[in-house]
C-alpha cells in the first residue's frame, strides 16, 4: 500500500539521524586542523606528491563539515601561501579533490612565518575558533628553517594551538622540532628518515590527532598528565560509596554495595574514544562474586543494548572484552581464559585495545592477544555503568581502587602494577645493592 511505501523511507531517515546525531568517534569529533606543508626546493616534486597523498589519506578518516572536522592547507617555502581556507569545503570528496591539485612550489625554508600564518590567517579566521574546540597544526618540514620559529609557535600556543612537528631526513634538527612542537616532545614531535617513511606513521598521526579531539581531560600521574577518563571521580564514587583501605596499607579504595547506582549518562565520553587506549582496573571482590557474571564497566545504547563492556565470569573463569563493529548496531565480544582473577585478592586488570587486537594483562603479567575487528563510534544518548550483573541493573558488592581509561597507548608501558602486593614491576628502574 502507499502508507507503507511512505514509512519505510520516514524510517531509515530517523535511523540515519539517529546514527548522525548521537554517534560519536574521531571520524565525528569537532575539531579545526591545519597542515603547514614545506615547499621548498629540497623536497623535490615527486616528494611533495607522496605528501600530497599522505595528506588525502589522513583525511579520509575525518567527516569533513561545518560540525565535524574542517581542514586547512598552507604550503611554505619564502612565503606561505593559503592552498586551503579552513572550512571551505564541506565533503570529503571536494577536500580531497582540492589537496590533489595544490601545486608544487620550491624556494627557501621559512617555517616560522608560515606557523604565524596559519595561526592569523587561518586560525584567527575561524568563525569555530571561540567555540573551545580542537585546533590542531601539523607541521611538516624537510630542512632548518631560515627564520625563527619558537616564537611563533609560542604565539599560536597561547590562542590555544596544538603543534606537531613533523621532520623529514636528515637535514631537520631535533631543538628546532621541539620548539615548535607542544611538549612532552614523546607524544607532538615526528622524525622518519625520507618521504616514503612518512606513510608508515600515518596511523600513528590519526591516533595521536584523535586524542586532542576525543580526549580532552588529563590525569595526573607521577611528574606527567596522561589524557584519559578516570571513571571513579567522573562517576562520583567518593560521594556515593564508603572509603575503605586498598590493596596496600595506606592506599584508598571504594566499597561498593549492591545499594548503589554507579550510572551516569555515556555523554562522560562525548567524542568517543580513540582507535587505540588502556583501560585499567585495580579490584578485589569475593565470596558469591567470584562465581558470578558481572560487568565491571559497560555502556548501554539509548535501549539498553550492550555497546562496550568488560565483563567477568567467576562460573567460567574468563574476561569479555566488547565494543562495536564496523557496522553500527552490532558489537564483537572477545574472550580471555583467566584463572588468577577469581582468587578473591587484589588484582589490576589491563587491557591494550588497538584497531587490530585487544591484549590482556593482569598484575603486569602479558595474558593473551586476540583479534579485533575495526570498531565504530558509541552513541552516546545511552549510559555508562559500573559493576553491574550482566543484562541488570542490581550493582554488584566489591571493592575497586582504580578504573581509567587513557588515550594514549603507550601509556601501557608505563603502567606498572605496583599498586598490587608482591607484584615486582617491570617497568620501573631496579636498583643493586652494595
Amino acid at each position: 500500500s502507499s502508507h507503507e511505501a511512505t514509512f519505510i523511507p520516514l524510517c531509515f531517515f530517523f535511523l540515519l539521524i539517529n546514527v548522525f546525531c548521537f554517534m560519536s568517534g574521531c571520524r565525528t569529533a569537532p575539531c579545526d586542523l591545519v597542515f603547514i606543508l614545506d615547499g621548498s626546493w629540497s623536497v623535490e616534486d615527486v616528494n611533495f606528491e607522496i605528501v600530497k597523498r599522505w595528506l588525502v589519506n589522513i583525511t579520509t578518516s575525518f567527516n569533513i563539515g561545518q560540525k565535524f572536522t574542517q581542514v586547512g592547507v598552507v604550503q611554505y617555502s619564502d612565503d606561505p601561501i593559503l592552498e586551503i581556507p579552513l572550512g571551505k569545503f564541506s565533503s570529503n570528496k571536494d577536500l580531497i579533490k582540492a589537496m590533489q591539485q595544490i601545486d608544487y612550489m620550491g624556494g627557501n625554508t621559512r617555517t616560522g612565518t608560515a606557523i604565524k600564518f596559519a595561526t592569523d590567517k587561518l586560525f584567527g579566521l575561524s568563525e569555530r575558533g571561540p567555540a573551545g574546540i580542537s585546533r590542531i597544526a601539523v607541521v611538516l618540514t624537510d630542512g632548518k628553517s631560515q627564520d625563527e620559529v619558537m616564537k611563533a609557535a609560542e604565539e599560536a600556543r597561547k590562542k590555544g594551538i596544538i603543534l606537531f612537528a613533523i621532520g623529514v631526513g636528515p637535514e631537520t634538527e631535533e631543538n628546532e622540532l621541539r620548539d615548535i612542537a607542544n611538549k612532552p616532545s614523546t607524544t607532538y614531535v615526528f622524525s622518519v628518515e625520507d618521504y616514503k617513511a612518512i606513510t608508515r606513521i600515518i596511523q600513528v598521526i590519526r591516533q595521536k590527532l584523535c586524542e586532542e579531539t576525543v580526549c580532552p581531560a588529563k590525569i595526573p600521574i607521577d611528574s606527567r598528565d596522561e589524557k584519559g577518563f578516570d571513571i571513579l571521580l567522573s562517576l562520583n564514587l567518593a560521594k556515593k560509596t564508603k572509603k575503605t583501605q586498598g590493596s596496600f596499607y595506606g592506599t584508598k579504595a571504594y566499597e561498593v554495595t549492591s545499594f548503589v547506582d554507579l550510572s551516569e549518562a555515556t555523554s562522560l565520553f562525548p567524542d568517543g574514544f580513540p582507535p587505540s587506549y588502556v583501560f585499567v582496573a585495580t579490584l578485589r571482590y569475593k565470596g558469591s562474586v567470584a562465581v558470578e557474571k558481572w560487568d565491571l564497566w559497560r555502556i548501554q545504547t539509548h535501549d539498553g543494548d550492550p555497546q562496550m563492556a568488560v565483563t567477568m565470569d567467576g562460573l567460567d573463569n574468563t574476561v569479555m572484552f566488547t565494543t562495536t563493529s564496523n557496522t553500527p548496531n552490532t558489537i564483537q565480544t572477545v574472550t580471555f581464559s583467566q584463572q588468577t582473577l577469581f582468587d578473591e585478592k587484589w588484582h589490576q586488570l589491563r587491557l591494550l585495545v588497538t584497531e587490530e587486537d585487544v591484549t590482556l594483562y593482569v598484575d603486569d603479567l602479558q595474558m593473551e592477544t586476540q583479534p579485533l575487528e575495526p570498531s565504530v563510534g558509541i552513541f552516546i544518548n545511552g549510559k555508562t555503568q559500573v559493576g553491574k550483573y550482566v543484562n541488570k541493573e542490581t550493582t554488584v558488592p566489591f571493592e575497586i581502587q582504580k578504573l581509567r581509561i587513557y588515550c594514549d597507548p603507550e601509556q601501557n608501558t608505563r603502567e606498572t602494577a605496583c599498586e598490587i602486593p608482591g607484584v615486582v614491576s617491570t617497568s620501573s628502574p631496579t636498583y643493586d645493592l652494595l
